[in-house]
């Protein structure tokens, strides 16, 4: 159908992030946020070690690592610095680094959620139709949206330094340390292999990632009355 604009398509989900300076609002904030709630939910846990580090602040500097953000721009995934704590800090050492880990993707959630609605309000006010930038603005806040998503799940994955695999090693048994080492030390490189299999062979090992980014992105829409 013609006339339809370019952001009726990207709620289709085009996971195409092919318009770098669209998405770097998207990529900066969700880093920023995401370790930011990282470090506050450690620093109200009792562990002083995010404040003392600096750690405390939305200023990407502080957060944004290289390899890691230069991976989300080119290839979709990617991750930032992580946040350093102290489990010994905490009350419930256990118990609560898993809710300082499983704290990040829960803001990514949370950011993407309130995107959606501001998607929501944008297509009801018709700001699309606003002329010279009513589509570049609906593409950025669709980006906030797909991005944090991204982040949120592609966080979970077990791997060093992904928050998944704090909760591995907190969850994991502590007869089994040999695996704990392993992990540590070579995790980071599997987790590298994984993204370039992902994007430059027939092989998709992060696809039911993909797929439940998709679906949680398209159930917000859908829970909001977007069709």
């Amino acid at each position: 159908m013609t006339g339809v604009p370019k952001w009726r398509e990207l709620l289709l989900f085009d996971f195409d992030l092919r318009q770098t300076l669209l998405t770097l609002p998207a990529i900066l904030f969700g880093l920023c946020f995401h370790e930011f709630s990282h470090g506050y939910a450690a620093y109200k846990l009792g562990d002083p070690t995010p404040k003392e580090q600096g750690r405390l602040t939305l200023n990407p500097l502080t957060h944004v690592d290289p390899i890691g953000f230069l991976l989300l721009l080119i290839a979709h995934f990617g991750w930032a610095k992580p946040v350093q704590i102290n489990p010994e800090a905490f009350k419930h050492p256990k118990r609560d680094e898993i809710l300082v880990a499983l704290a990040g993707p829960a803001a990514n959630l949370l950011t993407a959620f309130v995107f959606a609605v501001l998607v929501k309000l944008a297509i009801d006010l018709r700001w699309y139709a606003i002329p010279t930038y009513g589509a570049p603005l609906m593409t950025i806040l669709i980006y906030f949206i797909q991005i944090n998503l991204v982040l949120a799940f592609f966080n979970l994955l077990p791997f060093p330094p992904l928050d998944g695999s704090h909760l591995f090693m907190v969850l994991l048994p502590d007869r089994w340390q040999s695996l704990k080492w392993n992990l540590y030390r070579y995790g980071s490189l599997f987790l590298l292999v994984i993204i370039l299999l992902q994007y430059y062979t027939p092989i998709h090992l992060l696809q039911p990632l993909s797929a439940a980014v998709q679906a949680v992105y398209k159930g917000f829409f859908q829970l909001l009355g977007v069709r």
